[in-house]
This record gives structure tokens, sequence and C-alpha cells, in this order.
């Protein structure tokens, strides 16, 4: 999952991105309503978190032109202004969500949580096959048997099953499970599929994860 936080306050918008990396998310940061408007152009989120006092291009006109482009992202709303009168227009504009500050990364975490499931509208399980992973509790399983998977591991399987029978490049995985563009020298994607076959396919069948030739890769139980 790939989230972009557009914060001015650069302790605030740091404090964000750490505890969501922490989480396994992917995650940019804008500083300003126009780079954020610039991001939001060229990549597509998974979510938004927007600060509504922001230098360059207000926060309320930056969550108007998200709507009008891409009304299906979700879009929290992270602001000083706590007053009901804007929280309403803040809602009335198009936010999924309103949390005002000083506040617990907690239930910044949890309010993402619930807009992701929200937006996608799908349960928190997602499986194929024998393999089967709940988002919510972070918990794998094949068979029967637990499998335990790092922050990364997980958002790389959790990407594969969302796409589960389609083919995904790896410049489609770098930049939903790591926050990097891809580079062709990395291998850092193929190293971490071959960790997840390893946990998910060794002693499995039928093997689940494939390589798609000059493609990239595909999570699936029929044959690719």
């Amino acid at each position: 999952m790939r989230l972009l936080v557009v914060e001015d306050e650069r302790k605030v918008a740091s404090f964000i991105a750490r505890g969501l990396e922490q989480e396994a998310y992917a995650v940019d940061v804008a500083s300003d309503g126009e780079a954020g408007a610039q991001m939001v152009e060229d990549c597509d989120y998974d979510l938004v978190i927007l600060d509504l006092m922001l230098p360059k291009l207000p926060g309320m006109e930056l969550l108007q032109r998200i709507k009008a482009r891409k009304p299906s992202t979700p879009v929290l709303v992270l602001t000083a202004k706590g007053a009901v009168e804007d929280r309403v227009a803040g809602l009335d504009k198009g936010a999924d969500d309103y949390l005002t500050k000083p506040f617990a990364f907690a239930e910044v975490s949890a309010r993402v949580r619930a807009l992701l499931r929200r937006g996608q509208r799908e349960a928190t399980e997602l499986s194929i096959a024998d393999l089967v992973v709940d988002t919510a509790t972070r918990r794998v399983t094949r068979g029967g048997k637990k499998i335990e998977l790092s922050n990364k591991e997980f958002a790389l399987l959790e990407y594969l099953l969302r796409h589960a029978r389609r083919p995904v490049t790896r410049t489609m995985i770098t930049e939903h499970v790591w926050d990097i563009q891809f580079d062709s020298v990395t291998n850092v994607v193929d190293v971490y599929i071959n960790y997840l076959r390893n946990k998910v396919d060794k002693g499995f069948a039928p093997a689940l994860i494939h390589t798609v030739r000059g493609v990239g890769y595909m999570l699936t139980d029929e044959h690719p």
C-alpha cells in the first residue's frame, strides 16, 4: 500500500511517515499543496493524509482537486482546525475522515486501516487455494499452518494477493511496497520474492508464486 502525507510541519510529517512505514506502508511526503497536487497526479496512491493549512495551495483546494480527478482515493484530513464548521466543510468537500491535532498515532493508524478497508470494499481476509491472510490481525496461514513474515514480506504478499491471478511488474511492486522508484540494477524484489517462496510455497502444493518471464510475478493457483 502506497500512501501520501501532505503536511508542511516537518516534524509532524516525519512522525506520521515513520509510524506508517513501520507498519509496512510505502509513504511519500509533500511539504506544500502544489507538490502534493503534482504527486497525486503522477502516482496512484491508496490513501492521502492531508493537512488543510498548507503553503502554495490551500489544503481544501487540493482536497477538491483530488476528489475531482481521483474520486475513489480516500482522504484523511489531519488539521488543527477542529471547529464543527471546519469539519463539516472538509467532509462536504469530499474528505472521507477528519482528525484534529494534537493526535495519537494509534488513532491515525486505525483510521487509515478503516479507510483502506472501506475504500476497497473488501473483507479483511484474503485467500487463494489454502493460503489465508488476515490483513487486520496480520495473521498468515497455509494449510492451517501459521507462517511468520516480516513487515515487508507481509506487504509484498498482501500486494500479490490483492492482484491475484494477474501479473504485476517489478515497477508496480517497488512503487507500492517500497518507497522507491524502480531501478533495474536493484534485485530487492527478486530477493523478497525468494523469501516468500521459501515460506509460502516450500513444502506446500501447488506453488502459488510464479515468475512471468519478461513481466514480473503472479500469485495464482492456476497454471500461469
